[in-house]
């Protein structure tokens, strides 16, 4: 008795160890950004890793310690036109599984692992991130002497985190961002602004993030886009929401901060450092700085939510507070739209047409304009327009008199006075005066 009690010992032994080692590749797959590209593997432990980069041809590799791919695992598929990636390829090295990425050009890898969240387990993310010199600007700004009001306006989730997801599976990730380029669209059509976009594509954006691309480009308000869910099916309507400096308004609102806060975990964010700075000034500093743009938010969130309710139902009929980690940005007023639920079957589906998005854009970009036309930021064309002073504008690629005539709220013929110009033909670089008060 006592041998068959060492031999099962060391056989339970055995087994364990075996276990422990038995690391199965599972899966691989592949999401574009406009300055990175992120390449995530899914396991079935931890794993250990090492990855480096290889010139000639240019070449990331990717060494996973003591781990074996599943029989279907084809890690070629994910690379099939890509912009940066040509191709993947994949080799047992003893007891080791190298994936080699090729690349089009160089990438600056960097790596880390995530611990599982429903509904992944354990995931290993390499982001490929682009050179900073290859990173170009893809658009013209227009060119007045008052610049425009700056909204950036940006659709939640994307990538490996999906949103809510609703009957017929409506996404969540899907729908915001076609909502947030509408928007966008609206507000370029409208004088004196200016939409810019967090993220343009099926990509994850962590928190920070998006509070930093919009802080880049100068941003007077982030406006945050979402279509969320709710425990019960039952629940519907729209609702705006400022971050909170208590306890969450209402319970939906508590549930939805925790569920929106939960999004870096889904989408994989690396370790977050906090540099030299000490945490309790950083802290202190930035509520100072908040408290200044909370009563903004607030006034920006009444003008939107009356907007909404022309449109659709409303979930309540006042502006909510909860503790969104995406609305703490110490430096503009801050927004998150909840466009509806996707938990509702009736809102899922008017969600996903498109001739309901454009009414909700519509709805949001227009409580912007009020909000910003009662509030112009100073130096922006608003703000000068409202004092009835004249402005200069430079022409740039694509003008034509009228269509600047058009823009600015004046008559081709009032341009064409009050610039002493015999006709309709301008030229780039030239600065016309737009009259004020017009």
């Amino acid at each position: 008795m006592r041998s068959w009690g060492h031999f099962l010992f060391v056989f339970m032994l055995a087994l364990s160890a075996s276990s422990v080692r038995a690391v199965t590749l599972e899966g691989v797959r592949m999401h574009e950004a406009p300055d990175s590209t992120r390449v995530v593997f899914d396991t079935s432990h931890a794993v250990k890793y090492n990855v480096f980069s290889l010139k000639e041809p240019e070449r990331v590799v990717v060494d996973l310690i003591d781990v074996q791919p599943e029989i279907s695992f084809d890690p070629s598929v994910v690379a099939v036109g890509r912009k940066r990636v040509s191709g993947l390829r994949a080799g047992q090295r003893n007891n080791n599984y190298r994936i080699v990425i090729e690349t089009k050009e160089a990438l600056d890898p960097k790596a880390f692992t995530l611990r599982p969240i429903e509904p992944y387990g354990h995931r290993l993310v390499v982001d490929l991130l682009v050179k900073a010199q290859a990173v170009v600007a893809t658009r013209e700004p227009r060119r007045s002497e008052s610049r425009d009001i700056v909204i950036a306006v940006d659709a939640g989730h994307g990538g490996d985190d999906p949103g809510a997801i609703g009957p017929n599976k409506v996404y969540e990730k899907r729908v915001v961002l076609q909502l947030a380029k509408r928007i966008v669209r609206e507000l370029d059509g409208k004088l004196g602004f200016d939409g810019v976009l967090t993220r343009t594509g099926d990509y994850y954006l962590g928190h920070r993030k998006r509070t930093q691309i919009a802080r880049e480009s100068r941003a007077d308000l982030f406006v945050s886009i979402h279509a969320d869910a709710f425990k019960s099916a039952n629940v519907k309507g729209a609702s705006v929401y400022t971050l909170s400096d208590r306890g969450a308004s209402s319970e939906t609102a508590a549930w939805l901060a925790e569920r929106e806060n939960r999004s870096d975990l889904l989408g994989g964010v690396g370790d977050v450092s906090l540099g030299d700075k000490d945490p309790v000034l950083a802290q202190v500093l930035l509520d100072l700085s908040m408290d200044a743009n909370r009563s903004q938010s607030i006034n920006a969130g009444k003008a939107v939510l009356a907007n909404l309710g022309q449109i659709t139902k409303l979930h309540k009929s006042r502006v909510e507070q909860a503790a969104f980690v995406v609305l703490k940005s110490p430096d503009m007023p801050s927004l998150l739209v909840e466009t509806g639920f996707i938990s509702n079957p009736d809102e899922a589906r008017q969600l996903s047409q498109a001739e309901h998005q454009d009414k909700v854009a519509r709805a949001v970009a227009r409580g912007i304009e009020q909000f910003m036309r009662a509030n112009p930021p100073p130096g922006t064309l608003l703000a000068q327009r409202s004092l009835g002073a004249e402005f200069r504008y430079t022409i740039v690629r694509g003008d034509t008199l009228s269509a600047i005539a058009q823009r600015f709220g004046v008559s081709s013929g009032m341009l064409r006075r009050h610039n002493e110009l015999r006709g309709d033909k301008i030229r780039i670089g030239q600065v016309l005066r737009i009259p004020g008060g017009a």
